[in-house]
């Protein structure tokens, strides 16, 4: 196979969104799958659907197209604000939309209506996050312009935490949000169905022992595809954290300094050489960089050490480590370079899924179903 290639385990993401549906549907809180940070792959949605989650988001409706065009046809709601010019699509490919400014909800009821349809809109609310969302103070009138506007329905609310601040919310602000959706409906008059309180950043509260309120969904990615928590950074118990690897071919292996300066050699010549001012170091040279993935979320080998990456390389100190020219070096990756590396064109998206082997109900092994590049 070619390199860099990003190899990806369907069975383990499966494995971790049938954890998370379980674990949370016993909290009344359903999952639904973030797509973004695979490029909408379609193999990797269909996992997530295999895992007993019921509809999917997307921020880009290239991404949401995709899936469609794969056959998948569960709810697929636009998680970023949609763009004027994507309306149309939105309304034809999403049952939903979030939302924060009236003249876009404005366009989609227009649009909506001209397909003979309806199209659902969740109110985005900022919570502290300093991102998108309307302000609390503004979201019934918000939310009575959506009730009056012909084409399109109010679904629900949302909040998003931990995406720029990157701070978990409190059961306080959980608290808040659940009165806000009785402020609406107060206001309003139509039943608030959806609250949805935010990613994988809200697991920890989710998964505690307080109450819910109205909270009744989160919005997962990074916890399905890496097991990872966000915030913290340390991995969910009972959650696979190595469904996506990095494969990048060593084109350069030798003993470099840290630094060196140039000096001559033979004067009379005129002829240059580098002259080492430190120790040497076990270096190698990976044909995988800043345009392929961010290079810093790479989780090496153990032994082995980041140095730094250009666009197109990434170097490693060896250590004790003898790979060799031609060889390939296996990585683990963050939601960061994971995002990079999967929307990343010269990439490989080589995706297997765990199959019985023949004779035994335990035993699996990993087989290879579809290229995607």
């Amino acid at each position: 196979m070619t390199t860099p290639r990003v190899e990806i385990d369907l069975g383990k993401i499966t494995q971790n969104a049938r954890c998370l549906v379980r674990r949370l549907g016993a909290r009344g809180i359903s999952v639904t799958g973030v797509t973004k940070a695979v490029s909408g792959h379609p193999d990797v949605a269909k996992a997530m659907l295999d895992g007993g989650i019921a509809d999917l988001v997307d921020a880009r409706i290239n991404n949401i197209i995709r899936m469609r065009e794969a056959g998948i046809h569960c709810p697929i709601s636009m998680i970023r604000a949609p763009m004027w010019h994507d309306v149309e699509n939105v309304i034809r490919c999403c049952h939903a939309s979030y939302n924060t400014e009236v003249d876009t909800i404005l366009k989609l009821g227009s649009a909506a209506r001209q397909q003979g349809t309806e199209h659902d809109v969740i109110l985005l609310v900022e919570m502290g996050d300093m991102r998108d969302g309307i302000m609390p103070e503004d979201l019934n009138e918000v939310a009575s312009l959506v009730v009056a506007t012909p084409g399109v329905t109010l679904k629900g609310i949302a909040a998003n935490f931990a995406c720029m601040g990157n701070v978990a919310p409190t059961a306080g602000d959980m608290a808040m949000l659940s009165r806000l959706a009785d402020q609406v409906e107060g206001e309003c008059g139509p039943y608030v169905a959806l609250v949805s309180a935010g990613g994988s950043a809200n697991l920890a509260w989710a998964l505690g022992n307080g109450a819910t309120g109205r909270i009744n969904n989160l919005r997962l990615g990074e916890a399905i595809l890496l097991g990872i928590d966000p915030v913290s950074g340390q991995s969910i118990d009972g959650l696979h954290t190595d469904a996506f690897a990095l494969f990048a071919e060593v084109i350069e292996a030798r003993l470099k300094p840290n630094s060196m300066s140039i000096t001559s050699s033979a004067p009379n010549y005129g002829k240059l050489a580098l002259v080492s001012t430190e120790d040497q170091l076990n270096r190698a040279v990976l044909a995988v960089g800043r345009q392929d993935t961010d290079a810093s979320g790479l989780m090496l080998p153990s032994g082995i050490e980041y140095v730094g990456a250009s666009s197109d390389h990434t170097v490693v100190d060896m250590g004790e480590s003898d790979l060799s020219v031609g060889s390939e070096m296996k990585m683990g990756m963050n939601y960061s370079a994971l995002m990079r590396a999967m929307s990343a064109p010269d990439v490989e998206k080589v995706v297997h899924r765990m199959l019985p082997v023949i004779g035994t109900v335990k035993d699996t092994r990993p087989q290879p179903l579809l290229k995607l590049i």
